[in-house]
């Protein structure tokens, strides 16, 4: 038996056979110097295999944000823009038509320069990002090549894999059924790959600089999680310990699964929904599993993502009402498409822009492509006669806005009608409130619509003036800045104050460090992913409303975001 240490990333232990992950060796060509007359074919190599790789990390972000959520699938936005930066692209570009330089030999000097000078800051945080973009000059240069891009997707019954380095891409396609967990030689727990373990609940150690020398395909191998300890070939004694340690934890899981049918009232009587948030119909049975009572949150654009055209009425009617049908008679929030930013549709040809968080998206959009928004608003509403659907439109900055596309509905209505076609005349309309103007002026909105849900996801961006995606200021965002925490309060006191509900769709209401905290402001529904569902549940049954109320004040009293989360621990 062999014992080595690393760096706990995410607890849990697991016992498994090892599967070492090694990536092909990448073999540049010969290299010649170029001509004139070839510059421009190499450079249109390098471009439609930086286009190849920015439409996988695309298509891997919304498979992580479908999984694991937003804040994980950010991860790959900030991919995405080391992908696209100018200044490297020239450089590269500069090597070809100055130094003639093939396009694969320019390529593999740029990443190795830029990663380089990652790895010598002295931020901690930014030297790991030069792992990430190195897992980012990886794909750019085999789609260049024409070599194909390994995966973990299909992995033997209880595999712990061993790797130099496990990165975000290679992460957010691990084969989750038979993967037991992973060891790397590099890498700390700030590093992307750890962060998405934790999502993940898989038990992961890093850091542990030399283990695939160590060890052979098939060989048993212990790892535990939270202590960093790994134990290749061990003892039967060393076996039994961790098997009786899993089966501890395993009796905590199912103790948690006992509480999935309570309804979540405080200690004192108070009683809050709990929700889940889903990307398609499929998503609905781990939500139901969890024990969650209703949709916070539909994000239907995934349905146009994963389509090679756009979705007729009836697709989205059969999507939408396979949700509302399997809930019975929950709540299910439908969202109305939320494209641009960071989302993207390859047969809806959307102007490049600047800052796109902050140009045409959402309802910006379905409010110029009325026809678009007419046909997801007919199937929305078709829906809604099998079960109790509402309809929210995101990224509002204007009363104007709302009305707008009120009128649409009520237009949508009325060719329904004239082709009879049953749907809830009554249907709730609400709005994100994810911008800085929809929250300052939340009280005026009150009087719009018929309820509010809070996406904190953007709205700490807004606020803050933070790019989420860009890891340069990615300390600064924080959905604990006291800034972001009163302008929560301000809107649920808004809601309240007209008399509408209140929820909550954006990863903070998934955040169990934040629950009592959001309970005490008054937050009426907590919509989450359904992993989290339990854990929040477990906080608001342990919780008293009253003295949430009084740990509220103390919180928001608070100066800075590290003043309220040592206040919260």
């Amino acid at each position: 038996m062999m014992r080595l240490t690393g760096i706990g990333a995410s607890e849990g232990v697991s016992i498994g056979r090892v599967y070492v992950f090694h990536e092909e060796e990448i073999v540049l060509p010969e290299e010649k110097l170029l001509t004139e007359e070839t510059y421009e074919s190499e450079i249109i190599k390098l471009e439609e295999a930086m286009k190849k790789s920015k439409t996988q990390l695309i298509s891997i972000r919304e498979k992580v944000r479908i999984k694991m959520g937003d804040d994980k699938a950010d991860i790959f936005d900030g991919h995405i823009l080391l992908l696209e930066d100018e200044d490297l692209v020239d450089e590269i570009k500069n090597k070809i038509m100055e130094d003639g330089l093939k396009a694969a030999h320019a390529l593999k000097e740029g990443i190795d320069e830029y990663s380089l000078m990652l790895s010598q800051l002295d931020d901690p945080y930014l030297r790991e990002r030069a792992a990430d973009f190195q897992d980012i000059g990886k794909r750019w240069l085999k789609n260049l090549l024409n070599i194909k891009i390994s995966d973990l997707s299909n992995l033997e019954p209880d595999t712990i894999i061993i790797t130099n380095d496990l990165t975000p891409s290679d992460t957010a396609q691990l084969d989750l059924k038979n993967c037991r967990g992973f060891v790397t030689e590099v890498g700390g727990k700030t590093a992307h790959s750890a962060i998405m373990a934790r999502s993940l609940e898989i038990p992961a150690v890093v850091g542990t600089k030399s283990i695939i020398s160590e060890v052979k395909d098939g060989q048993r191998i212990v790892i535990d999680g939270e202590k960093g300890e790994i134990y290749i070939e061990p003892t039967d004694a060393i076996i039994k310990e961790y098997e009786n340690i899993r089966e501890e934890q395993q009796k905590a899981k199912l103790e948690l699964k006992k509480i999935k049918d309570l309804k979540p009232i405080t200690k004192d009587g108070h009683e809050v929904e709990i929700w889940g948030n889903i990307g398609k119909p499929e998503d609905i049975d781990a939500v139901m599993e969890a024990g969650a009572t209703g949709v916070g949150l539909y994000r239907t654009e995934f349905l146009f993502m994963n389509s090679d055209h756009m979705p007729t009425e009836e697709e989205q009617y059969r999507a939408y009402r396979e949700v509302v049908e399997k809930m019975k008679n929950c709540p299910i929030t439908i969202r109305t498409m939320d494209i641009g930013g960071d989302k993207e549709l390859p047969y809806l040809d959307l102007p490049k822009e600047m800052n796109p968080f902050l140009g045409y998206r959402a309802i910006r959009i379905s409010l110029v492509h009325k026809d678009m928004f007419k046909t997801q608003l007919k199937a929305i509403l078709r829906a809604s006669a099998y079960g109790t659907v509402k309809i929210m439109y995101p990224m509002i900055t204007s009363i104007n806005e709302v009305r707008a596309a009120n009128v649409i509905l009520e237009e949508c209505k009325k060719e329904l009608d004239e082709i009879g076609k049953k749907f809830d005349r009554n249907i709730k309309v609400g709005i994100m409130i994810e911008t800085p103007s929809s929250a300052i002026i939340a009280y005026k909105f009150a009087k719009e619509v018929d309820f509010f849900s809070i996406g904190t996801n953007d709205l700490t961006q807004y606020f803050l003036a933070v790019d989420r995606g860009n890891e340069m200021v990615s300390d600064l965002y924080s959905a604990f800045n006291p800034a972001v925490l009163e302008a929560i309060q301000k809107v649920i006191d808004a809601a309240h104050d007209r008399g509408i509900p209140i929820s909550m769709c954006g990863e903070f209401a998934g955040n169990k460090q934040a629950t009592e905290l959001l309970l005490g402001m008054g937050l009426d529904a907590f919509s989450m992913s359904a992993s989290s569902v339990l854990q929040v549940k477990k906080k608001i049954l342990e919780s008293n409303y009253a003295e949430a109320q009084k740990y509220r004040d103390l919180i928001l009293s608070k100066n800075t975001p590290e003043e309220v989360v040592d206040a919260l621990r």
